[in-house]
């Protein structure tokens, strides 16, 4: 047992004995750091390690003279010590440059291209003189001469009136030839009538407006319409039963109205229209019984019908039209 502590006690003095220069040190001090070491892990004159110093910092620092003939590793040119820096500027810190690539990006904008109305309708007043030929009826035509005047309150809906002129020319020439012919061949007549003329009051609503070319070259703006309302006829009928008693007046019928329309526009004050029209009223027609004694033909109670009918009349209308004032400036919201 003695013996064995005297061993060890041999062993830690023999280790503390050792010489200081048998084994390498690395000490971190700042002292140390400054100078340079002549062990096996320095450069000294000729000698392995690689040459390689440190500031305050603990930064290394390269004195140019790197390119030792030692077997020690190179460490490289670290310039001012921010690699970070020299990565981001393109210096991999090897001599090379980092490839710049740009980054693919992709956008994708949705554009909307509105177009300012051709001719604006709103506060200006529409003049629109016409001409109008009734379709629905094969035993007498009534041609007229039509003006109707309009307000447009908003762009889409206006106000106005339209006045209708049949009396014009020669009424008893209208009688179709199917009607004298045949009134004439098999003694039957058939009651018509004369009508004197129109007024109605009449709302207009565009729904639908649009362009269209021609031949492509020319441009032209439309728009179609709805229209509708109330007025008055003045009509009579027509003597064809007996006409060598009978006679009459002319008569106030309440009318409705209702049609469709479109404006073709030539310039941004004028245009022309076609327009779809039927003028509902109801009608007295002339009593197709006679009286069988001559007092009684000359009774004006016996020269009506019963009752009256409802008639359709069912007019194409075609004119022109104006718009005032012949100009307009759009006004943006603010």
């Amino acid at each position: 047992m003695k013996q064995s502590i005297t061993a060890l006690w041999v062993a830690v003095l023999a280790v503390l004995a050792m010489p200081l220069g048998a084994s390498a040190q690395m000490d971190f001090s700042l002292d140390e750091a400054d100078t340079e070491g002549e062990g096996d892990g320095a450069e000294g004159d000729g000698g392995d390690g690689a040459d390689m110093s440190f500031g305050e910092d603990g930064e290394p620092i390269d004195d140019g003279s790197g390119d030792g003939t030692g077997d020690g590793a190179d460490t490289g040119d670290f310039g001012d010590g921010d690699i970070i820096g020299e990565l981001a500027g393109g210096d991999d810190g090897m001599g090379g440059e980092i490839e710049q690539r740009e980054r693919p990006t992709e956008t994708v904008e949705e554009i909307y291209a509105v177009q300012q109305i051709y001719a604006l309708r709103l506060n200006r007043l529409e003049l629109a003189p016409s001409a109008a030929f009734t379709i629905n009826d094969p035993y007498v035509s009534h041609p007229a001469v039509s003006v109707a005047l309009n307000y447009w309150f908003t762009n889409v809906l206006a106000l106005g009136v339209n006045f209708l002129w049949y009396q014009w020319g020669d009424p008893t020439s209208r009688e179709s030839d199917l009607n004298f012919f045949v009134r004439r061949a098999t003694r039957l007549g058939i009651p018509i009538t004369e009508w004197q003329l129109g007024a109605h009051l009449n709302f207009t609503y565009v729904p639908f407006y649009g362009k269209f070319s021609v031949f492509r070259e020319f441009i032209f703006q439309w728009d179609a319409y709805v229209v509708g309302g109330v007025g008055m006829m003045r009509t009579r009928p027509v003597p064809v039963i007996d006409p060598e008693f009978r006679s009459f007046d002319f008569e106030t019928r309440v009318a409705f109205n209702l049609g469709i329309g479109l404006r073709i526009f030539l310039s941004r004050f004028a245009g022309i229209f076609f327009e779809f029209r039927d003028y509902a009223y109801l009608e007295r027609f002339e009593n197709l019984v006679v009286a069988p004694t001559s007092a009684g033909r000359q009774d004006e109670g016996t020269w009506f019908a019963d009752s009256t009918t409802f008639t359709n009349n069912v007019t194409v209308q075609v004119g022109f039209t104006l718009f005032f004032p012949f100009t307009f400036e759009y006004e943006l919201p603010k």
